[in-house]
């Protein structure tokens, strides 16, 4: 394995075991070395986090729109991620229906492993080496890690803002996961804000004051009075940044603009954003103050709404405003999708390169716990939207309890989404550093618009070793009296990983 990663990053990699044809493979286990450099300075094995793969059969595909983005055949795909140990406890987990290690794998059949390794951020930069070893009653193997620790630190807070909507999910260790993995929950608990602030990158909330005006329904309750607002945004921290899920998907609610004035003044008085999922319209971009503010400050919209609104896109962000993107479903057939059949590029070039090339300062996705009765086997849909399959859609995480993890365990799209999520911080970097018309340049190359973007794994993962390196080489020398300690287990946040295997046979 040859990686590199900032500090303060995750770097990832997929270890597959294939069972022999015959007999099969019984008491499978897998283990990390420390990785030390050549000066002794060591990342200890505690910052090597260790997966199973589950697989989970799709059956239909999802809908093909027959374009330049296709989901690929029904079958079984490697998705949910097992955790060798709890990241809240750092136990193992224990009393699971479905066990990490050991395992078995069946004759002929594969067993795909993860392993995420964090760059503490007090990291000496160079060049690490270490190993892992997988073992079973049938015989071991061991393999080597080279793994280059530039020398830059990402922040613990992402440049990218995010909502990731949890439901039966919302707890703390829910909320924890989402930062580890560098995207945020729609709202915490204010007993929870500082701690989520200071030590997972916490950056900003939804106030909750919901009109109740959704794609289902045209009517708005009454704006909040100044006070109300004022109220309920004083018990969050001042650290953080407010705004206002205001409503959902409304665009073809222009009856609604008046109203959605009317918040808009109410919140922009009190100092708090108003988010709407919509694409920007004229009518909007007054809030009626007399100051030239929109009515709407973050704009949320879909690739095939973006592709429809260019003009007021361009518009809205010469304004000012922010415009972040969403996904859901499969509503064209053109841009990356998050169903489980669709190639694991999809995941990660929406977050990152395209969010970077179109100027989108966000992200939301509507639910991440939509999980059936049975979630870690039964990811199918089909008749829950449409007659149509959208297996995955809606659940970015399964449930911790039968894996015997406090919170949730994570799929390998939403490590993807995060890898996305990084590549957008390099580039926001860059341009901090005065290299921003360059940066956007790579960007552009693998990743242009929603339609002109490469489905070529290695491309994107070249563009960002450009920009990694560029970054090393514009910060100052590594200090050679660094501290050779062991460096302290993760403890928030996680990173970038290279798109890897995933139709492992079964």
């Amino acid at each position: 394995m040859q990686l590199s990663a900032a500090r303060g990053e995750y770097e990832s990699f997929q270890i597959i075991v294939r069972a022999p044809t015959v007999g099969g493979l019984t008491n499978v286990n897998l283990s990390v070395t420390d990785l030390t450099s050549s000066s002794g300075a060591v990342i200890s094995q505690g910052n090597l986090a260790l997966f199973r793969e589950q697989y989970v059969r799709v059956s239909p595909s999802s809908p093909n729109w027959g374009g330049p983005n296709q989901p690929l055949a029904p079958g079984w795909y490697p998705d949910g991620l097992i955790p060798f140990v709890d990241p809240d406890t750092g136990r193992a987990a224990s009393r699971a229906a479905l066990n990490s290690v050991p395992c078995t794998v069946q004759a002929g059949a594969n067993q795909p492993f993860w392993v995420d390794i964090f760059v503490p951020a007090t990291a000496t930069p160079g060049l690490y080496k270490g190993g892992f070893r997988l073992v079973s009653d049938e015989g071991s193997v061991s393999g080597e890690i080279d793994f280059q620790v530039w020398n830059f630190t990402l922040p613990l807070s992402p440049a990218l803002k995010s909502i990731f909507v949890y439901s039966q999910a919302a707890t703390p260790a829910a909320e924890k996961e989402l930062l580890r993995n560098r995207v945020a929950p729609l709202k915490v608990n204010t007993s929870e804000e500082a701690a989520l602030i200071h030590n997972y990158g916490l950056s900003a909330t939804n106030l909750g004051l919901f009109s109740g005006a959704d794609v289902s329904s045209c009517s708005m309750s009454p704006a909040p009075s100044l006070a109300e607002v004022q109220n309920t945004a004083a018990q969050h921290s001042r650290k953080l940044l407010l705004f206002d899920y205001v409503a959902d998907e409304i665009g073809a609610c222009p009856s609604l603009f008046p109203q959605i004035k009317e918040w808009a003044q109410a919140l922009h008085r009190a100092g708090v954003k108003s988010l709407i999922t919509m694409a920007p319209v004229e009518e909007l971009f007054e809030d009626g103050l007399g100051a030239g503010r929109s009515a709407v400050d973050i704009w949320v919209v879909l690739p095939k709404m973006y592709d429809q609104a260019k003009d007021q896109i361009a518009r809205a962000l010469a304004k000012g405003d922010e415009v972040w993107s969403y996904n859901t479903l499969v509503q064209d057939a053109y841009s990356p999708k998050w169903e489980i059949d669709f190639a694991p590029i999809n995941f990660r070039i929406q977050p990152g390169f395209i969010s970077q090339s179109l100027s989108l300062s966000g992200l939301l996705y509507w639910r991440i716990d939509f999980w059936s009765s049975d979630p870690w086997n039964n990811v199918n849909n089909a008749g829950t939207f449409s007659s149509n399959n959208y297996p995955g859609d809606g659940m970015l995480v399964y449930p911790g309890g039968p894996v015997g993890v406090q919170g949730v365990a994570p799929s390998m799209r939403l490590k993807w989404i995060r890898d996305g999520v990084e590549d957008y911080e390099y580039v926001a970097l860059l341009k901090k550093a005065g290299y921003g018309d360059w940066a956007v340049q790579i960007a552009r190359a693998v990743a242009h618009d929603w339609t002109n973007w490469t489905r070529d794994p290695n491309a994107l993962e070249s563009a960002r070793r450009e920009l990694g390196q560029k970054l090393d080489s514009l910060a100052p020398d590594a200090d050679p009296h660094a501290s050779k300690h062991k460096a302290a287990g993760p403890k928030r946040r996680v990173l970038a990983q290279k798109p890897g295997l995933r139709n492992g046979a079964r």
